[in-house]
C-alpha cells in the first residue's frame, strides 16, 4: 500500500480551488504525489506525466511476463490437457476462416 504525507492529501474542493498551484508543486517535483479525497476517502492521485508514463510501462512489462510464463507453463505441460484451436472451433462448430 502506498503511503502519502500529510501534506499530499488534498480534499477534492481544495483541489478545485487551488489547481495551478498543485498541478505546478508536481510537475516541478516539489511534491512527487497529490492524493485527492472526497468525504474522507482517497479517490484518485495526480501525478507528473513521467511518473506515469513509467508506471504503464512496468505494467505492460508485467503483463508480458506473465503471458511469457503462462506460454513457458504450458509448453511443459502433458500435451492431453490442452485441445488445439481448431479442433476447439470443431468442436463449436466454429468456421476460423471466418473470425
Amino acid at each position: 500500500m502506498v503511503a502519502y504525507g500529510r501534506d499530499e492529501i488534498i480534499s477534492a474542493s481544495d483541489v478545485a480551488r487551488n489547481f495551478s498551484k498543485i498541478l505546478k508543486d508536481v510537475t516541478s517535483y516539489t511534491k512527487e504525489k497529490i492524493a485527492i479525497s472526497k468525504n474522507n476517502k482517497l479517490e484518485a492521485v495526480i501525478v507528473p506525466i513521467e511518473e506515469y508514463e513509467r508506471m504503464q510501462e512496468a505494467l505492460e512489462m508485467a503483463e508480458h511476463i506473465e503471458i511469457y510464463n503462462t506460454v513457458k507453463a504450458r509448453e511443459n505441460a502433458p500435451k492431453e490437457k490442452y485441445i488445439s484451436l481448431e479442433d476447439s472451433a470443431k468442436l463449436y462448430g466454429i468456421d476460423i476462416d471466418e473470425l
